[in-house]
């Protein structure tokens, strides 16, 4: 699909879904042209790819925690199979389907799909553990449902977070999923009152929370609450956990309790049943409200995507791709003056012991032929293993900025580009119109919302 393909159908779902982002696209291409002329971005990739454009709600936790009967109950179809074993075993994508019956796609329909958040994951698989990505089928799938409560979302179920096999295949997409989902619900099992027997799954769910700056899209919910209602613990139980987690440095982040009524454990005390009930009603109407909100927060996060990834690009990338050149123009004039220095200097030793060429202007021209064609080949040589050694330095760690500067080294680049004044402004003021820009659509967005003055926009 090329990239135009790709803006087109874009542009369509966003038309029938939230007009008002439509100008977003037209400042993502800006951006996509910025990137891909200085070779930040490969040419057949967008910035639009890098975040969903669909709402997304991602479900975490443990095994028997309650994520896919919590799924079903909330899109009213009993989808995903619940118990007390790995009954799940994969990464899902629900989404609004329109056939009568669940359908139920292969992994690769979300890898190859840049409407969906796991477009090319594949790719950044194989960077964790290298051939698994070809397997990506063994990890993710697409399941389509009739269900209004899908409509214009997405919801992830996720695998038991304790799972042992492809753990750090498994740890990735979790990772990935956090960064691009709106609303995360990570869940735990009242019925294991010792958090510390989780050790291990706290420590990862609560450090993939933490490494966000925007933490609280992050719901803690602690299911199966009616558990503890023969000790009357509630209070108790709920405590352990918070403890368990700030020991793993989470001091802050909403914390809610519920449990289902369809399979709750019987309960003889009234007292103690109606408290139980009324604490999980406020939480789950806590919950969905947060929900409901996400298609918002999915527009204000696309236009902060856009500034941040501008805000990089001057601020960052551009600066260490010119410190780079720079550095790679220095490398490469010094080994063109010393290689000159010793042709220059063999070729006046040769003519003190010889005199050859100064008695024959064709050895004399010979001669400097020669020097010149091997400074030629020096500097070319030159070049490419000064490019390489700059390239590699972020192999690894910065595969973006290793195809620039192999990309702003090619032969027929000038070395002296990056040093001249003025080179990268023009993408610099580009960029800067693109935050101002932002930060009008998010205004924009605000209008629907807001009117300081008490004024409809009618009026």
């Amino acid at each position: 699909m090329t990239l135009e393909e790709r803006y087109k159908r874009l542009k369509q779902h966003l038309a029938d879904e939230n007009p008002l982002l439509l100008d977003i696209t037209e400042q993502y291409m800006v951006l996509d042209k910025i990137a891909h002329k200085r070779g930040l971005l490969a040419e057949d990739e967008s910035y639009t790819s890098h975040i969903s454009w669909w709402p997304l709600i991602s479900v975490l936790g443990t095994f028997s925690a309650g994520k896919s009967t919590f799924i079903n109950d909330y899109i009213k179809e009993k989808v995903q199979t619940s118990g007390n074993q790995a009954v799940d075993d994969k990464f899902t994508a629900l989404c609004y389907g329109k056939g009568s019956e669940v359908t139920t796609l292969p992994g690769m329909a979300l890898d190859a799909d840049p409407r969906f958040p796991f477009y090319n994951v594949s790719e950044e698989v194989n960077n964790v553990q290298q051939g698994e990505g070809d397997r990506v089928n063994q990890y993710l799938q697409l399941k389509t449902v009739k269900s209004n409560a899908l409509k214009g979302k997405i919801i992830i179920d996720s695998p038991g977070f304790d799972a042992d096999s492809q753990r750090d295949t498994i740890l990735k997409l979790t990772h990935h999923i956090v960064d691009m989902s709106d609303l995360v619900l990570i869940f735990f099992d009242a019925r294991h009152p010792e958090p510390g027997a989780m050790r291990d799954t706290l420590d990862q769910l609560v450090k993939t929370a933490m490494s966000h700056s925007d933490a609280d899209k992050v719901l803690y919910v602690l299911n199966q609450i009616d558990t503890t209602a023969q000790e009357d613990n509630l209070e108790d139980v709920i405590g352990a956990w918070q403890r368990a987690m700030a020991q793993k440095g989470l001091i802050s982040g909403s914390f809610y309790t519920i449990y289902n009524e369809q399979s709750m454990t019987h309960i003889d005390d009234e007292a103690v049943k109606e408290r139980l009930k009324k604490k999980k009603d406020t939480d789950m109407a806590r919950i969905m409200h947060r929900i409901d909100k996400v298609g918002t927060e999915r527009a204000y996060r696309i236009i902060r995507s856009l500034e941040d990834i501008a805000k990089k690009l001057k601020n960052e990338q551009f600066v260490t791709l010119k410190q780079e050149l720079q550095i790679w123009t220095r490398n490469v004039v010094w080994g063109d003056m010393a290689v000159g220095t010793l042709l220059l200097g063999g070729l006046a030793a040769l003519e003190l012991q010889t005199n050859l060429l100064s008695g024959s202007s064709t050895m004399l021209a010979i001669a400097f032929g020669s020097v010149a064609l091997l400074s030629l080949y020096s500097h070319f040589s030159f070049r490419k293993f000064f490019s390489n050694r700059a390239a590699n330095k972020f192999s690894q760690e910065n595969p973006d900025m290793q195809r620039a500067i192999k990309r702003n080294t090619r032969w027929w680049r000038s070395i002296f580009g990056p040093t001249l004044k003025g080179w990268g402004e023009k993408e610099g003021q580009a960029l800067d119109t693109l935050v101002e820009k932002s930060k009008i659509s998010i205004q924009n967005l605000n209008d629907q919302f807001i009117s300081p003055s008490g004024k409809s926009n009618s009026d």
